[in-house]
Formats: C-alpha cells, sequence, structure tokens
C-alpha cells in the first residue's frame, strides 16, 4: 500500500504531510543543490551554477542524501518545521515553496505527470548546467551567476 493519498498536494497541509508525501514532493530539479549568493544590502538571492559537492549532475540528486547533513553541515534539511525560515532559499519552481505560498504545482511537476523526467523535459532543471564546488573557488562564484531556469 502506498504512503501517498491521492493528490495529496491538493488537500494536505504541508505540516500534515506524511513522510513520503514530503519527500514525493521533490521534483527533483536539482536547483536547490546550487550554491546561492545573498546581496547583504537588498537581501536578493543570486543562483550560481556551482553545485554542492554531493550534488550528482547527471541525475539532479544528492549522492549522499540520506547522510548530506553529516558530509555538508550548511545543507538545508528543509521540513514543515523550517520551511518559513529558508523558504526564500529555495527555488522559484519548487514544489515546497509554491504550495507554502498558496501557489499549484506546475503541469511539469512528477506528481502530476508521472514522470520523473518531466522537470528535464520541461527545462526546469539544473541538469547540464552546473560545476562542481571543489573546482571553484569560493571567490569566483559571482562570476558564475545565472538565471533561474524556469522551462517553457
Amino acid at each position: 500500500m502506498s504512503d501517498l493519498r491521492p493528490r495529496f498536494w491538493e488537500r494536505i497541509a504541508l505540516a500534515d504531510m506524511r513522510p513520503a508525501e514530503w519527500e514525493a514532493l521533490c521534483d527533483g530539479c536539482g536547483k536547490c543543490c546550487l550554491n546561492k549568493l545573498e546581496d547583504p544590502d537588498t537581501a536578493e538571492i543570486a543562483l550560481t551554477r556551482v553545485a554542492c559537492r554531493l550534488f550528482d549532475d547527471a541525475t539532479c540528486r544528492c549522492g549522499q542524501y540520506d547522510i548530506r547533513k553529516k558530509i555538508v553541515p550548511e545543507c538545508i534539511v528543509l521540513t514543515p518545521g523550517n520551511i518559513d525560515r529558508h523558504v526564500h532559499w529555495m527555488p522559484e519552481t519548487c514544489a515546497y515553496r509554491l504550495l507554502h505560498t498558496g501557489y499549484q504545482l506546475p503541469l511539469w511537476h512528477p506528481l502530476i505527470t508521472g514522470d520523473p523526467d518531466s522537470p528535464h523535459k520541461a527545462g526546469v532543471s539544473a541538469q547540464g548546467l552546473t560545476l562542481p564546488e571543489f573546482e571553484v573557488d569560493e571567490d569566483e562564484w559571482e562570476d558564475h551567476i545565472i538565471d533561474e531556469p524556469m522551462g517553457l
């Protein structure tokens, strides 16, 4: 029996989702794993193509998801309890951010399409865009600022 209730994202508040439902909201775009820069004056967030050292560019997934926080202490593990503090760091197309702010899932989301590759096909993922952070000095991240891939 599946832990996912039918169309749960339309009927259940983030805080009331089962763990499997919470995890299923991730569309697998990988943009949350791209390093970001925050302007100290405006608090504006800039996305870079410099990816976390655990990021797998081919799959757009964390290579050590279950233990990521142990390896990368600054990794944000998003939960219903901390989403208010961290939602501004999440990509604009992120399901957690969208649902938290009252929007619906985009039509390309895997929960809608049934296809885990739909974010890549829609052009909204980080697939093929990234540089590993160990190859780019942190002082040079500004040189790798990109616009968020928003797709079609």
